[in-house]
């Protein structure tokens, strides 16, 4: 499995970039969002990667961090939605932003992609978030441990829509809870993704 690419970018263009590892050019089909975060032609740069083997080929996707490479295989582990409508929908949504569709609920904002209708932004809503619910949540019943009290996951709450949408983007329970236990809990959900991911990137530093 090739988990990474580093090395120089040689190719840039629309939805496709080519990384020279010491002479050797790997082509990786990429988002837009990706695209936007690499350097110029010549710099250094770094690609997760996810090797889709097909009957009809071997195609190599490059994804600028983990969030994003996280959220592609998510989507493509959902019926009916193969590589190319994934890296689609993530040229179109940040992976924060499709983390908060998914935890919201919100499948009309899956549909602004070309491609993908009603019935598929549903299936995707449904089977992630279902997902997220029985095997990292425990089926709706865990909570949010914050020492003396507890919050559901399971929940409504700005705070409940903050977690499911980093355990999208392959967060743990673990690492989230202690960063979201310390912010302000008037915030709204995009702003408690957005600094938890802050406070978790500035921590890995």
């Amino acid at each position: 499995m090739i988990y990474s690419l580093k090395g120089r970018l040689a190719v840039k263009e629309a939805g496709f970039a080519v990384v020279d590892c010491n002479g050797v050019g790997y082509g990786c089909r990429t988002s837009y969002n990706t695209l936007v975060k690499l350097g110029e032609i010549g710099s250094e740069t770094m690609l997760y990667t996810h090797l889709s083997v097909r009957e009809d080929g071997v195609d190599l996707f490059g994804f600028a961090d983990m969030q994003e490479l996280n959220c592609f295989r998510l989507l493509i582990s959902v019926s009916g939605v193969g590589p190319k409508a994934a890296t689609s929908i993530l040229s179109d949504m940040t992976p924060e932003q499709f983390a908060f569709a998914v935890a919201s609920g919100d499948s009309k904002g899956l549909t602004r992609t070309k491609g993908i209708g009603t019935k598929t932004a549903q299936r995707i809503v449904l089977e992630l978030k279902d997902k997220i619910s029985s095997e990292t949540l425990g089926g709706g019943s865990a909570a949010v441990d914050y020492g003396s009290s507890s919050v559901p996951a399971a929940g409504g709450s700005a705070v409940s829509e903050a977690l499911e949408a980093l355990l999208v983007l392959g967060y743990s329970q673990g690492e989230v809870a202690p960063v979201l236990r310390k912010l302000d809990p008037s915030l709204d959900t995009q702003e408690l993704i957005k600094e938890t991911l802050r406070i978790m990137t500035e921590k890995n530093r």
